[in-house]
């Protein structure tokens, strides 16, 4: 018999140590013959990303041994950090930003033998400002093309190019640095060789575009002695976004555009560089599969894949329509797309070889893993999973996907996760409170996969919208466009309006409404506490409170990010204070936690502390929690787990619920003022 506790009391077998004991990120997996590879970071060991083998066998190998950290910080988000092929991996250490050669371990010799000097990563790039990201190898000239992000002149923006590094036959790692092949414009992602060697295609961006707004895809012929031909423009432009350039088994490009609103894969006919001018472009375009639904992703970090190639007739490929997740087969003979079933709501990072695909599967009930599926039978291998976390589904909240009407008579998403647990029913006639999710980006989207760090909140009785406001991917360019100018009041109404839409609903409490978000979702946190009347606390994860701040003290890759989402700055700077929560105090009449990295280069600690200053002099209860060596998001498991607990017990004394667990307090001033 359940017994009958008010919501928030809830005791709960998901608990903090739980949730991050075993927890680990899966990420970046790539494919060499049989053998699977993908990165893991993991927080037990201070957020190291390492690279990981699984062998035909079974067997797992860690290849990267400690302390490498496989991680770049190009764009500072990363993404693209290794590449392999052939027994030999590459990788950039995080601590000095150089790429790494590594003999990985064929596992015949055990897991000991991989971490032995005949297997220790030696550098092949100099010790300078110099970082390298999104590689792809080109074995005949034994060098890795490659994007290089280039900081040696501190005094000046960071210069972005693709350059060819040479993996064997140089002299020094000193005097390596790579041959610059493609520069002059401000961003590059996505070189791609075709199959034999002939051609490189590769996607450019320039000011104050982000790569969702507008890049341009090009390709040009490889001489004999590595340079580049004359480059040739084959699509895109500045309100084209370009997403995943890539060469089919037979010599064929295919790509991603969003040209019609929805992200829709393409391919490019000519059989070489200079049969077709540029001005007849559009001719040599075909379209494979016209369709209201999403094929391509915001290229927020490097690496990113939503299809690959079965064969040169088949190709393998995820999209989103409504916001889940699909994964599918395109006939590339007859054009049909006919759908795969798997057991997953989620499906990302995929990599496909004849007969197989590799992928990270996740399910509204079950942890995200590394999935092998045999593309003949249908059969699932699972290869790893994020955690060993096994739970009764009676302690589970399965999403509801709810449409809600918004400003302007237009319509937003979300997921709503009402409270369960199986041993607990609330008192007759109490509501939940109601925690709103606001994702970062804020051109991301959140999915049904599962998440334990929103079953921590639902187990304890307190319901959770997920909210993907107007800006988010999944629902075409048009809806990620309604952001455009309107940051701080289209992602807020859409947050607002959901929590008022449950309330009507009669699901949750109107009066114990709190809403959190990391990066640009605690941006929308904080407008939403400054600029609206309807949350009565909240928590900001390294969100921005001064957007002047941003514009002018962050890294190159969003340095222009707020031209589209505010204005022109300074040319707008007005806009850019009205907008501000720093610059709305007065205004704000709730309590706020804050939580931030001392290292976040991306939204530096002064963001918060200002925000900080500014409550605690006003009177409001605040907290602060600043943590040691973490960057733009938490990686280690004990600031994971002290994040968790920390907003927990904050809302628990703003909202005056009794806590099921002991929780360390995080201090909070003016608390008496509640």
């Amino acid at each position: 018999m359940p017994q009958t506790s008010p919501y928030g009391s809830w005791k709960s077998p998901i608990t903090p140590d739980l949730i991050v004991a075993g927890s680990i990120r899966l990420g970046e997996i790539r494919l060499s013959g049989e053998r699977v590879y993908w990165s893991e970071g993991r927080p037990t060991e201070s957020g190291r990303t390492a690279v990981v083998q699984w062998l035909p066998g079974g067997e797992v190998l860690d290849q990267t041994p400690a302390p490498f950290n496989a991680r770049t910080r190009v764009h500072e988000y990363g993404g693209g950090a290794y590449q392999v092929a052939d027994g030999i991996l590459y990788f950039s250490h995080f601590a000095d930003q150089r790429l790494y050669r590594q003999v990985t371990s064929t596992g015949s010799e055990g897991q000991a033998d991989s971490q032995s000097a005949a297997h220790t990563p030696e550098p092949i790039t100099p010790p300078v400002s110099l970082r390298y990201a999104d590689a792809v190898i080109d074995d005949p000239r034994q060098r890795l093309i490659c994007v290089r992000e280039d900081h040696r002149d501190s005094s000046k923006e960071a210069v972005n190019a693709i350059v060819a590094v040479q993996t064997a036959g140089f002299e020094s790692p000193d005097t390596n640095e790579g041959q610059i092949l493609v520069s002059g414009s401000d961003f590059y992602a996505c070189p791609r060789l075709s199959p034999n060697g002939d051609r490189l295609a590769w996607i450019s961006w320039n000011h104050p575009n982000m790569p969702w707004d507008g890049t341009e895809l090009w390709v040009a012929e490889v001489r004999a002695d590595g340079t580049l031909g004359e480059a040739q423009l084959i699509a895109g432009g500045a309100t084209e976004s370009i997403f995943q350039p890539e060469w089919s088994p037979d010599g064929r490009l295919y790509f991603v555009s969003d040209c019609t609103n929805w992200w829709n894969l393409y391919r490019w006919n000519p059989s070489s560089v200079s049969d077709q001018a540029i001005s007849d472009q559009a001719a040599s375009l075909e379209s494979l599969c016209p369709k209201a639904a999403e094929f391509g992703l915001p290229l927020w970090v490097f690496g990113m894949t939503t299809y690959g190639f079965e064969s040169a007739q088949s190709l393998i490929c995820i999209y989103v329509e409504s916001g889940i997740q699909h994964l599918a087969r395109l006939n590339l003979q007859t054009l049909e797309l006919s759908e795969i079933v798997t057991p997953f709501s989620s499906i990302g990072g995929l990599q496909v070889e004849s007969g197989y695909a590799v992928f990270i599967g996740g399910s509204a009930t079950e942890p995200s893993a590394i999935a092998r599926l045999n593309l003949t039978t249908g059969e699932v291998q699972i290869l790893r999973r994020s955690s060993e976390l096994t739970l009764d589904p009676g302690y589970l909240s399965v999403p509801q996907p709810i449409e809600f009407p918004t400003e302007n008579g237009l319509t937003a998403h979300a997921f709503f996760y009402p409270p369960n647990n199986q041993d607990f029913v609330a008192p007759e006639g109490e509501l939940p409170p109601l925690l709103v999710k606001s994702h970062g980006g804020p051109t991301a989207a959140t999915s049904a996969s599962f998440n334990p760090g929103i079953q921590y909140w639902t187990s304890r009785g307190i319901g959770v919208l997920d909210v993907n406001y107007g800006g988010s991917t999944g629902y075409g360019r048009e809806y990620r466009e309604r952001l455009k100018g309107q940051w701080g009041i289209v992602d807020v109404d859409d947050c607002v309006n959901g929590a008022v839409y449950l309330v009507n609903q009669g699901l949750v409490d109107g009066d114990r409404l709190c809403i959190d978000g990391g990066s640009a979702g605690g941006y929308t946190t904080l407008a939403a506490l400054a600029f609206r009347d309807v949350f009565k606390a909240g928590a900001s994860f390294y969100g921005v409170s001064d957007l002047k701040a941003l514009a002018t003290d962050t890294h190159k890759f969003e340095s222009r990010y707020l031209d589209g989402l505010i204005g022109a700055y300074p040319e707008q700077a007005d806009l850019y204070r009205e907008r501000s929560p720093i610059h709305a105090i007065e205004q704000l009449s709730c309590p706020l936690i804050f939580f931030q990295g001392n290292e976040d280069k991306i939204v530096p600690p002064n963001q918060a502390e200002m925000m900080v200053d500014a409550l605690k002099a006003k009177g409001l209860p605040v907290s602060y929690v600043l943590y040691e060596g973490e960057q733009h998001g938490f990686r280690k498991a004990e600031n994971i787990k002290r994040t968790l607990e920390g907003e927990l017990y904050f809302y628990s004394r703003v909202f005056g619920f009794h806590l099921a667990d002991e929780i360390e307090p995080v201090a909070i001033d003016n608390l008496d003022k509640v």
